[in-house]
Protein backbone atom coordinates (compact mmCIF):
# COMPACT_ATOMS: atom_id res chain seq x y z
CA UNK A 1 0.00 0.00 0.00
CA UNK A 2 1.27 3.46 -0.56
CA UNK A 3 1.79 6.15 1.79
CA UNK A 4 0.15 9.01 2.56
CA UNK A 5 0.85 12.48 3.78
CA UNK A 6 -0.72 13.38 6.95
CA UNK A 7 -1.22 16.71 6.97
CA UNK A 8 -2.42 18.09 4.01
CA UNK A 9 -3.43 21.45 5.44
CA UNK A 10 -2.00 24.82 5.38
CA UNK A 11 -0.53 26.91 8.75
CA UNK A 12 -0.54 30.34 7.66
CA UNK A 13 -4.39 30.39 6.29
CA UNK A 14 -6.51 26.99 7.20
CA UNK A 15 -10.52 27.31 6.30
CA UNK A 16 -10.97 23.67 7.85
CA UNK A 17 -8.31 23.73 10.56
CA UNK A 18 -6.47 20.55 11.49
CA UNK A 19 -7.21 18.49 7.86
CA UNK A 20 -5.17 15.00 7.92
CA UNK A 21 -3.92 11.49 7.85
CA UNK A 22 1.83 6.09 12.66
CA UNK A 23 2.24 3.43 13.48
CA UNK A 24 2.34 1.20 16.58
CA UNK A 25 3.01 -1.89 17.17
CA UNK A 26 1.81 -1.92 21.16
CA UNK A 27 0.74 0.89 23.50
CA UNK A 28 4.16 2.36 24.96
CA UNK A 29 4.42 5.75 26.04
CA UNK A 30 7.84 7.47 26.02
CA UNK A 31 9.65 10.09 28.03
CA UNK A 32 8.26 13.14 27.84
CA UNK A 33 10.65 15.23 25.39
CA UNK A 34 10.93 19.61 26.30
CA UNK A 35 7.56 21.39 25.79
CA UNK A 36 6.12 17.81 23.66
CA UNK A 37 4.70 14.54 24.67
CA UNK A 38 4.05 13.27 27.73
CA UNK A 39 2.38 9.59 27.76
CA UNK A 40 1.92 6.16 30.00
CA UNK A 41 4.05 3.48 30.87
CA UNK A 42 5.84 1.70 28.12
CA UNK A 43 5.44 -1.78 26.51
CA UNK A 44 7.14 -4.38 28.27
CA UNK A 45 8.69 -6.40 25.10
CA UNK A 46 12.59 -6.02 24.23
CA UNK A 47 14.69 -5.37 20.87
CA UNK A 48 13.91 -7.93 17.98
CA UNK A 49 16.46 -9.14 14.98
CA UNK A 50 19.48 -8.71 16.83
CA UNK A 51 23.16 -10.17 15.56
CA UNK A 52 26.21 -10.41 18.02
CA UNK A 53 29.84 -9.48 15.91
CA UNK A 54 32.74 -9.68 18.10
CA UNK A 55 31.07 -9.82 21.60
CA UNK A 56 29.11 -6.38 20.74
CA UNK A 57 24.75 -6.43 19.96
CA UNK A 58 24.14 -5.25 16.51
CA UNK A 59 20.81 -4.72 15.22
CA UNK A 60 20.07 -4.72 11.27
CA UNK A 61 16.48 -2.62 9.86
CA UNK A 62 13.94 -4.77 10.05
CA UNK A 63 12.13 -3.10 6.76
CA UNK A 64 9.40 -2.01 8.53
CA UNK A 65 7.44 0.84 7.31
CA UNK A 66 7.98 2.73 10.71
CA UNK A 67 10.59 1.06 12.15
CA UNK A 68 13.36 4.05 12.15
CA UNK A 69 15.72 1.96 14.67
CA UNK A 70 16.13 -1.25 13.35
CA UNK A 71 14.27 -2.80 16.85
CA UNK A 72 11.77 -4.73 14.94
CA UNK A 73 8.81 -2.32 16.41
CA UNK A 74 6.76 0.28 14.54
CA UNK A 75 7.57 4.09 15.46
CA UNK A 76 5.55 6.43 15.04
CA UNK A 77 6.35 10.51 14.18
CA UNK A 78 4.12 13.12 15.82
CA UNK A 79 4.33 17.03 14.07
CA UNK A 80 3.82 19.67 16.69
CA UNK A 81 3.97 22.84 14.07
CA UNK A 82 3.45 25.48 16.97
CA UNK A 83 6.19 24.10 19.55
CA UNK A 84 8.00 27.20 20.84
CA UNK A 85 11.40 26.12 20.13
CA UNK A 86 14.52 28.29 21.78
CA UNK A 87 12.37 31.00 22.15
CA UNK A 88 10.58 31.20 18.68
CA UNK A 89 7.26 30.90 18.66
CA UNK A 90 5.48 28.09 16.23
CA UNK A 91 9.31 27.13 15.24
CA UNK A 92 7.70 23.89 15.10
CA UNK A 93 9.05 19.88 16.70
CA UNK A 94 8.45 16.62 15.39
CA UNK A 95 8.36 13.80 18.41
CA UNK A 96 9.54 10.09 17.76
CA UNK A 97 7.66 7.80 19.75
CA UNK A 98 10.04 4.74 19.66
CA UNK A 99 8.77 1.39 20.00
CA UNK A 100 11.18 -0.13 22.72
CA UNK A 101 12.69 3.33 24.00
CA UNK A 102 12.36 6.58 25.41
CA UNK A 103 10.87 9.14 22.45
CA UNK A 104 13.14 11.90 21.44
CA UNK A 105 11.96 15.61 20.27
CA UNK A 106 13.58 16.85 16.83
CA UNK A 107 14.02 20.74 15.90
CA UNK A 108 16.20 22.68 13.61
CA UNK A 109 18.11 23.08 16.69
CA UNK A 110 18.41 19.27 17.22
CA UNK A 111 22.26 18.20 17.34
CA UNK A 112 23.39 18.39 13.22
CA UNK A 113 20.32 19.71 11.81
CA UNK A 114 21.22 22.04 9.50
CA UNK A 115 19.83 25.84 9.69
CA UNK A 116 17.92 27.18 13.23
CA UNK A 117 14.22 27.33 14.72
CA UNK A 118 13.15 30.34 13.44
CA UNK A 119 9.69 32.20 14.59
CA UNK A 120 7.23 30.87 12.74
CA UNK A 121 8.70 28.14 10.79
CA UNK A 122 6.44 25.27 11.32
CA UNK A 123 8.90 22.11 11.75
CA UNK A 124 6.26 19.35 10.80
CA UNK A 125 3.63 21.00 8.60
CA UNK A 126 4.15 17.21 7.24
CA UNK A 127 5.55 14.37 7.59
CA UNK A 128 6.39 11.22 5.69
CA UNK A 129 8.21 7.99 5.91
CA UNK A 130 9.90 5.79 3.67
CA UNK A 131 13.12 3.66 3.01
CA UNK A 132 14.65 6.46 0.65
CA UNK A 133 17.94 5.10 0.52
CA UNK A 134 17.19 1.39 0.29
CA UNK A 135 18.58 -0.08 3.71
CA UNK A 136 15.77 -1.39 5.64
CA UNK A 137 15.58 1.02 8.22
CA UNK A 138 12.47 3.79 7.57
CA UNK A 139 13.81 7.26 7.12
CA UNK A 140 11.81 10.61 7.83
CA UNK A 141 11.10 13.37 6.21
CA UNK A 142 9.64 16.56 7.52
CA UNK A 143 8.12 19.88 5.63
CA UNK A 144 9.18 23.19 7.03
CA UNK A 145 6.67 24.99 4.76
CA UNK A 146 7.19 28.43 6.32
CA UNK A 147 11.24 28.54 6.22
CA UNK A 148 12.51 31.89 4.60
CA UNK A 149 9.57 34.13 4.59
CA UNK A 150 10.59 37.09 1.98
CA UNK A 151 8.25 39.65 4.24
CA UNK A 152 5.90 39.51 7.18
CA UNK A 153 2.79 37.99 6.50
CA UNK A 154 4.09 35.97 3.01
CA UNK A 155 4.15 32.39 2.50
CA UNK A 156 7.49 30.91 2.96
CA UNK A 157 9.76 29.50 0.62
CA UNK A 158 9.87 26.45 2.26
CA UNK A 159 12.46 23.21 2.26
CA UNK A 160 12.47 19.62 3.89
CA UNK A 161 14.60 18.03 6.10
CA UNK A 162 15.30 14.37 5.72
CA UNK A 163 15.93 12.22 8.79
CA UNK A 164 17.80 8.57 8.00
CA UNK A 165 16.84 5.65 9.68
CA UNK A 166 19.83 3.48 11.91
CA UNK A 167 20.00 1.03 14.83
CA UNK A 168 20.83 4.24 17.08
CA UNK A 169 17.67 5.73 15.51
CA UNK A 170 17.04 8.56 12.93
CA UNK A 171 19.92 10.66 12.19
CA UNK A 172 19.90 14.41 10.66
CA UNK A 173 20.24 14.20 6.67
CA UNK A 174 20.17 17.07 4.26
CA UNK A 175 17.65 19.52 3.23
CA UNK A 176 16.05 19.96 -0.14
CA UNK A 177 14.25 23.09 -1.55
CA UNK A 178 12.45 24.49 -4.76
CA UNK A 179 16.35 25.03 -6.17
CA UNK A 180 16.97 20.93 -5.93
CA UNK A 181 14.60 20.28 -7.80
CA UNK A 182 15.37 22.59 -11.17
CA UNK A 183 12.98 25.85 -9.48
CA UNK A 184 13.75 29.11 -8.29
CA UNK A 185 13.08 29.63 -4.81
CA UNK A 186 10.06 31.50 -3.70
CA UNK A 187 7.35 31.77 -1.03
CA UNK A 188 5.58 28.43 -2.23
CA UNK A 189 4.85 26.50 0.86
CA UNK A 190 7.70 23.84 -0.55
CA UNK A 191 7.15 20.94 1.56
CA UNK A 192 3.10 21.69 3.03
CA UNK A 193 2.31 17.94 2.00
CA UNK A 194 4.77 15.11 1.39
CA UNK A 195 4.21 11.23 0.59
CA UNK A 196 6.46 8.62 0.33
CA UNK A 197 6.24 5.26 -2.29
CA UNK A 198 8.20 3.16 -4.94
CA UNK A 199 7.09 4.91 -7.99
CA UNK A 200 10.15 3.30 -10.00
CA UNK A 201 9.47 -0.63 -9.05
CA UNK A 202 13.40 -0.95 -7.80
CA UNK A 203 12.07 -1.47 -4.25
CA UNK A 204 13.27 1.51 -2.69
CA UNK A 205 11.35 4.91 -1.75
CA UNK A 206 11.16 8.06 -3.53
CA UNK A 207 9.96 11.56 -1.85
CA UNK A 208 6.88 13.47 -3.47
CA UNK A 209 6.81 17.19 -2.32
CA UNK A 210 4.04 19.18 -2.65
CA UNK A 211 4.56 23.26 -2.87
CA UNK A 212 1.26 24.52 -3.45
CA UNK A 213 2.07 28.30 -3.21
CA UNK A 214 3.95 27.75 -6.55
CA UNK A 215 1.75 30.06 -8.63
CA UNK A 216 -1.25 26.70 -9.49
CA UNK A 217 0.52 24.49 -7.20
CA UNK A 218 2.93 21.87 -7.85
CA UNK A 219 4.24 18.27 -7.15
CA UNK A 220 7.91 17.81 -6.98
CA UNK A 221 9.38 14.15 -7.30
CA UNK A 222 12.91 13.25 -5.17
CA UNK A 223 14.71 10.30 -6.03
CA UNK A 224 13.66 8.77 -9.22
CA UNK A 225 15.68 6.28 -10.62
CA UNK A 226 17.76 7.21 -13.62
CA UNK A 227 16.36 10.88 -13.26
CA UNK A 228 17.08 14.19 -11.72
CA UNK A 229 14.82 16.02 -8.74
CA UNK A 230 11.84 17.84 -10.98
CA UNK A 231 8.58 19.46 -10.97
CA UNK A 232 5.19 18.27 -12.15
CA UNK A 233 3.06 21.20 -12.86
CA UNK A 234 -0.78 21.49 -13.64
CA UNK A 235 0.76 23.01 -17.53
CA UNK A 236 3.22 20.42 -17.44
CA UNK A 237 2.80 19.16 -21.67
CA UNK A 238 1.45 15.57 -20.46
CA UNK A 239 -0.83 16.92 -17.71
CA UNK A 240 -2.55 19.41 -19.83
CA UNK A 241 -4.56 21.15 -17.07
CA UNK A 242 -5.22 24.92 -16.64
CA UNK A 243 -3.77 26.45 -14.09
CA UNK A 244 -5.00 29.21 -11.46
CA UNK A 245 -2.74 30.99 -9.06
CA UNK A 246 -5.36 29.99 -6.02
CA UNK A 247 -5.38 25.85 -6.88
CA UNK A 248 -3.51 24.30 -4.39
CA UNK A 249 -2.45 21.96 -6.74
CA UNK A 250 -0.16 19.16 -4.56
CA UNK A 251 -1.40 20.68 -1.37
CA UNK A 252 -2.71 16.76 -0.38
CA UNK A 253 -0.41 13.63 -1.74
CA UNK A 254 -0.77 10.22 -1.51
CA UNK A 255 0.87 7.19 -3.48
CA UNK A 256 -0.77 3.90 -4.41
CA UNK A 257 -0.38 1.25 -6.79
CA UNK A 258 -3.69 1.54 -8.42
CA UNK A 259 -3.14 -1.04 -11.17
CA UNK A 260 -1.13 -3.56 -9.44
CA UNK A 261 2.59 -2.88 -12.18
CA UNK A 262 4.61 -2.93 -9.02
CA UNK A 263 5.11 0.68 -9.16
CA UNK A 264 2.84 3.22 -7.36
CA UNK A 265 1.48 6.37 -8.97
CA UNK A 266 1.07 9.09 -7.16
CA UNK A 267 -2.62 11.30 -6.16
CA UNK A 268 -2.11 15.08 -5.83
CA UNK A 269 -5.25 16.76 -4.19
CA UNK A 270 -5.81 20.43 -5.45
CA UNK A 271 -8.67 21.07 -2.82
CA UNK A 272 -8.97 25.08 -4.00
CA UNK A 273 -8.99 23.99 -7.74
CA UNK A 274 -11.23 26.00 -9.45
CA UNK A 275 -12.94 24.37 -12.68
CA UNK A 276 -16.11 25.60 -13.15
CA UNK A 277 -17.35 26.18 -9.74
CA UNK A 278 -14.79 28.38 -6.85
CA UNK A 279 -12.57 25.95 -4.96
CA UNK A 280 -15.00 22.74 -5.83
CA UNK A 281 -11.50 20.76 -5.99
CA UNK A 282 -9.83 17.66 -7.78
CA UNK A 283 -7.45 15.24 -7.71
CA UNK A 284 -5.04 14.55 -10.27
CA UNK A 285 -3.62 11.07 -10.56
CA UNK A 286 0.15 11.04 -11.89
CA UNK A 287 1.58 7.95 -13.37
CA UNK A 288 5.10 9.92 -13.49
CA UNK A 289 6.82 6.63 -15.28
CA UNK A 290 4.41 6.78 -18.23
CA UNK A 291 3.77 10.43 -18.25
CA UNK A 292 0.14 9.74 -17.75
CA UNK A 293 -2.28 11.75 -15.93
CA UNK A 294 -6.06 11.65 -15.32
CA UNK A 295 -8.00 14.50 -13.65
CA UNK A 296 -11.04 13.34 -11.04
CA UNK A 297 -13.60 15.77 -9.80
CA UNK A 298 -16.78 15.28 -8.72
CA UNK A 299 -18.31 16.04 -12.42
CA UNK A 300 -16.20 12.99 -13.43
CA UNK A 301 -18.54 10.06 -15.08
CA UNK A 302 -19.98 7.60 -12.08
CA UNK A 303 -18.83 10.00 -9.71
CA UNK A 304 -21.39 10.89 -6.99
CA UNK A 305 -22.41 13.87 -6.52
CA UNK A 306 -21.61 17.41 -8.65
CA UNK A 307 -19.06 19.88 -8.43
CA UNK A 308 -20.17 22.86 -6.11
CA UNK A 309 -18.28 26.06 -4.87
CA UNK A 310 -15.79 25.82 -1.59
CA UNK A 311 -16.65 21.88 -1.60
CA UNK A 312 -12.56 21.33 -1.12
CA UNK A 313 -12.95 17.76 -3.13
CA UNK A 314 -9.07 16.12 -2.19
CA UNK A 315 -9.29 17.82 0.81
CA UNK A 316 -7.50 14.53 1.88
CA UNK A 317 -6.41 11.05 0.88
CA UNK A 318 -5.72 7.90 1.62
CA UNK A 319 -5.29 4.66 -0.02
CA UNK A 320 -6.04 1.29 1.18
CA UNK A 321 -7.09 -2.23 -0.81
CA UNK A 322 -10.79 -2.15 0.54
CA UNK A 323 -11.43 -5.56 -1.78
CA UNK A 324 -8.13 -7.57 -1.39
CA UNK A 325 -7.66 -7.28 -5.39
CA UNK A 326 -4.05 -6.48 -5.06
CA UNK A 327 -4.90 -2.99 -6.50
CA UNK A 328 -4.61 -0.08 -4.31
CA UNK A 329 -7.66 1.74 -3.99
CA UNK A 330 -8.19 5.95 -3.26
CA UNK A 331 -10.63 7.55 -0.97
CA UNK A 332 -10.69 10.92 -1.27
CA UNK A 333 -12.27 13.39 1.29
CA UNK A 334 -14.77 16.00 0.01
CA UNK A 335 -15.45 18.06 3.79
CA UNK A 336 -16.49 20.96 2.20
CA UNK A 337 -19.77 18.88 0.72
CA UNK A 338 -23.24 20.61 2.05
CA UNK A 339 -25.89 18.52 3.13
CA UNK A 340 -27.98 20.45 5.42
CA UNK A 341 -30.42 22.36 4.09
CA UNK A 342 -29.94 25.74 3.98
CA UNK A 343 -26.33 25.85 4.39
CA UNK A 344 -24.68 28.89 3.25
CA UNK A 345 -21.19 29.44 1.47
CA UNK A 346 -17.94 29.27 2.99
CA UNK A 347 -19.58 27.45 5.90
CA UNK A 348 -17.51 24.03 6.79
CA UNK A 349 -19.53 21.62 5.50
CA UNK A 350 -21.26 18.27 6.12
CA UNK A 351 -18.57 16.45 4.55
CA UNK A 352 -18.56 13.44 2.50
CA UNK A 353 -15.79 10.97 0.82
CA UNK A 354 -15.65 9.25 -2.20
CA UNK A 355 -13.85 6.17 -2.51
CA UNK A 356 -12.58 5.05 -6.21
CA UNK A 357 -11.56 1.60 -6.99
CA UNK A 358 -8.20 0.28 -8.55
CA UNK A 359 -8.16 -2.28 -11.40
CA UNK A 360 -5.76 -3.46 -14.11
CA UNK A 361 -6.45 -0.36 -16.12
CA UNK A 362 -5.84 1.91 -13.12
CA UNK A 363 -8.47 3.71 -11.29
CA UNK A 364 -12.06 2.65 -12.63
CA UNK A 365 -14.65 5.63 -11.81
CA UNK A 366 -17.27 3.36 -12.60
CA UNK A 367 -17.18 1.06 -9.53
CA UNK A 368 -16.84 4.38 -7.79
CA UNK A 369 -18.99 5.28 -4.31
CA UNK A 370 -20.05 7.93 -2.23
CA UNK A 371 -20.28 7.93 1.90
CA UNK A 372 -21.62 10.49 4.25
CA UNK A 373 -23.37 9.97 8.06
CA UNK A 374 -27.01 10.18 5.96
CA UNK A 375 -26.44 6.25 5.56
CA UNK A 376 -23.54 5.29 8.34
CA UNK A 377 -24.12 6.00 12.13
CA UNK A 378 -24.34 9.71 13.16
CA UNK A 379 -26.08 12.81 11.82
CA UNK A 380 -24.87 14.86 9.25
CA UNK A 381 -24.32 18.45 10.21
CA UNK A 382 -22.95 21.47 8.60
CA UNK A 383 -19.69 21.83 10.86
CA UNK A 384 -18.63 18.50 10.79
CA UNK A 385 -16.20 18.23 8.06
CA UNK A 386 -16.85 14.44 7.55
CA UNK A 387 -13.73 13.15 5.19
CA UNK A 388 -11.32 15.84 6.44
CA UNK A 389 -9.04 13.28 7.81
CA UNK A 390 -8.37 9.68 6.05
CA UNK A 391 -6.53 6.96 7.01
CA UNK A 392 -6.27 3.18 5.89
CA UNK A 393 -4.85 -0.44 7.20
CA UNK A 394 -6.33 -4.16 7.91
CA UNK A 395 -7.96 -3.38 11.06
CA UNK A 396 -9.44 -6.84 11.72
CA UNK A 397 -6.73 -8.80 10.37
CA UNK A 398 -8.86 -10.33 7.52
CA UNK A 399 -6.37 -9.26 4.63
CA UNK A 400 -8.72 -6.46 3.20
CA UNK A 401 -8.42 -2.75 4.71
CA UNK A 402 -10.79 -0.92 6.82
CA UNK A 403 -10.69 2.99 5.78
CA UNK A 404 -11.10 5.63 8.99
CA UNK A 405 -12.30 8.55 8.51
CA UNK A 406 -12.32 11.97 10.65
CA UNK A 407 -15.27 13.95 11.31
CA UNK A 408 -13.01 16.61 13.69
CA UNK A 409 -16.44 18.99 13.67
CA UNK A 410 -17.95 16.33 15.45
CA UNK A 411 -14.97 15.34 17.77
CA UNK A 412 -15.48 11.66 16.12
CA UNK A 413 -13.87 9.08 13.35
CA UNK A 414 -16.47 6.52 11.39
CA UNK A 415 -14.62 3.31 10.52
CA UNK A 416 -15.98 1.11 7.62
CA UNK A 417 -14.68 -2.49 7.11
CA UNK A 418 -13.41 -3.77 3.47
CA UNK A 419 -14.76 -7.35 2.07
CA UNK A 420 -13.11 -9.35 -0.59
CA UNK A 421 -17.18 -9.51 -1.66
CA UNK A 422 -17.24 -6.00 -2.71
CA UNK A 423 -15.04 -3.52 -0.89
CA UNK A 424 -16.18 -1.06 1.88
CA UNK A 425 -19.55 -1.70 3.63
CA UNK A 426 -22.01 -0.25 6.09
CA UNK A 427 -22.42 -3.51 7.95
CA UNK A 428 -21.47 -2.78 11.49
CA UNK A 429 -19.99 0.50 10.76
CA UNK A 430 -18.04 2.35 14.13
CA UNK A 431 -18.96 5.81 15.01
CA UNK A 432 -16.13 6.91 18.17
CA UNK A 433 -17.13 10.18 19.51
CA UNK A 434 -13.78 11.39 21.96
CA UNK A 435 -13.17 14.76 23.88
CA UNK A 436 -12.84 17.90 21.71
CA UNK A 437 -9.95 19.66 20.53
CA UNK A 438 -10.55 18.88 16.91
CA UNK A 439 -10.06 15.37 17.85
CA UNK A 440 -9.99 13.04 14.58
CA UNK A 441 -8.25 15.80 12.81
CA UNK A 442 -5.43 13.47 11.45
CA UNK A 443 -5.33 9.53 11.72
CA UNK A 444 -3.17 6.77 11.84
CA UNK A 445 -3.11 2.68 11.60
CA UNK A 446 -1.23 -0.29 12.24
CA UNK A 447 -3.29 -3.68 10.71
CA UNK A 448 -4.25 -5.78 13.43
CA UNK A 449 -2.81 -3.30 16.29
CA UNK A 450 -4.25 0.40 16.35
CA UNK A 451 -6.00 2.92 15.36
CA UNK A 452 -3.79 6.15 16.63
CA UNK A 453 -6.24 9.17 16.57
CA UNK A 454 -5.25 13.07 17.08
CA UNK A 455 -7.00 16.03 18.57
CA UNK A 456 -4.55 18.45 17.93
CA UNK A 457 -6.45 21.17 19.30
CA UNK A 458 -5.66 19.47 22.62
CA UNK A 459 -2.57 18.16 21.94
CA UNK A 460 -3.75 14.55 22.96
CA UNK A 461 -3.34 11.11 21.25
CA UNK A 462 -5.70 8.34 21.66
CA UNK A 463 -4.68 4.64 20.65
CA UNK A 464 -7.91 2.47 20.80
CA UNK A 465 -6.62 -1.32 20.01
CA UNK A 466 -8.06 -3.85 17.22
CA UNK A 467 -8.70 -7.49 17.29
CA UNK A 468 -8.98 -9.70 14.76
CA UNK A 469 -12.35 -10.49 13.20
CA UNK A 470 -12.93 -11.70 9.52
CA UNK A 471 -15.37 -10.10 7.42
CA UNK A 472 -17.76 -6.71 7.49
CA UNK A 473 -16.08 -6.25 10.92
CA UNK A 474 -14.22 -2.56 11.23
CA UNK A 475 -12.04 -4.59 14.42
CA UNK A 476 -11.66 -1.43 16.57
CA UNK A 477 -11.99 -1.82 19.75
CA UNK A 478 -13.21 1.54 21.70
CA UNK A 479 -13.39 0.29 25.04
CA UNK A 480 -9.92 -0.28 24.68
CA UNK A 481 -9.21 3.74 24.12
CA UNK A 482 -6.62 5.26 25.99
CA UNK A 483 -4.39 8.28 26.13
CA UNK A 484 -0.99 7.46 24.48
CA UNK A 485 0.56 11.24 24.51
CA UNK A 486 0.15 14.20 25.66
CA UNK A 487 1.61 17.82 24.64
CA UNK A 488 1.09 21.55 25.80
CA UNK A 489 -2.20 23.14 23.93
CA UNK A 490 -1.55 25.50 20.97
CA UNK A 491 1.55 23.77 19.88
CA UNK A 492 -1.03 21.56 17.35
CA UNK A 493 1.17 18.17 18.82
CA UNK A 494 -0.55 15.36 16.34
CA UNK A 495 -0.91 17.87 13.27
CA UNK A 496 0.67 15.34 11.20
CA UNK A 497 1.54 11.72 11.78
CA UNK A 498 3.80 10.00 10.00
CA UNK A 499 3.90 5.75 9.17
Amino acid sequence: MGRVSECPATITGMRAAFLASAVLASLLTPAAPAEAASTGSPGAAGPAGTASTAGTTVRACSGRVSDFDGDGRADLAVAAPYTRVGGHARAGSVTVLYGTRAGKQLSQDSPGVPGEAETGDGFGSALAAGDFDGDGCADLAVGVSEEDRSRVGADGDGIVQLFHGSPDGLRPGRTIDAGDLGRKRGPARFGAALAAGDLDGDGDDELVIGAPGLRGGAVGVYGLKGRRPYMVTQETGWVGQNERETDQFGAVLATGDFDGDGRAEIAAGAPADTILKNGQGSVTVLDVRRRKAALLTQDSPWITGRAEAWDSFGGALATGDFNADGRDDLAIGVPGEGLTDNQRAMEYGDGTVDVVYGSRGGLRTATSEAWSQRALKGEPRYFDRFGAALAAGDLNGDGDDELVIGVPGENAVQVLAGTRSGGLTKNHNLLFTGKGGHFGGALATVAGRGLVVAAPGDGRLTLLRTSVRKGSYPGVRPSTAKTLATAREGTLFGYALAR
